[in-house]
């Protein structure tokens, strides 16, 4: 999908608060949340794919809507933890010969690259974006993880 339609979804997602957006087709699906911030999570389609459906979802009301997204992730996750942004394959290191960019016990500030994840043969690298101590990585190497999985514990 084109970035100046992703824009455009996002201007009018904003414009009527609308906390989520999805389209869907065989063959790809983009799913866009406002919440903490917008989060874009996007599989492509081969370009001769068929035009996708559009469906939006409008908060029933906008407070309880803002709940939701943060209540389940939350639960689930340790409560002071790095998350995976997208959908891929968690990494710990630039390449299999290298050293991990964090061991547990390593001190991270918010520009600090924690890990890769690979999305689409992309390698995205992942900073902290919070200060503290490593204390638990919790995601297995070269395995893949869901968009707000925890990725690591950190105080």
């Amino acid at each position: 999908m084109d970035i100046d339609k992703i824009r455009t979804i996002v201007e009018m997602m904003s414009e009527h608060d609308i906390s989520e957006f999805k389209i869907e087709s065989k063959d790809s699906n983009l799913c866009i949340r406002r919440g903490n911030g917008t989060h874009v999570v996007q599989h492509a389609a081969p370009a001769a794919a068929p035009a996708p459906q559009l469906v939006a979802q409008a908060p029933a009301a906008p407070a309880a809507a803002q709940q939701v997204p943060a209540a389940a992730p939350a639960a689930a996750a340790p409560r002071n933890s790095i998350d995976a942004p997208i959908v891929g394959t968690f990494y710990r290191a630039p390449s299999p010969e290298a050293p991990p960019f964090v061991k547990e016990g390593d001190k991270v500030g918010p520009d600090t690259v924690v890990c890769i994840i690979e999305a689409m043969k992309v390698m995205n690298e992942i900073k902290a974006e919070k200060s503290g101590v490593v204390k638990e990585i919790l995601a297995e190497n070269a395995k893949p993880v869901e968009y707000g999985q925890p990725l690591f514990v950190i105080e």
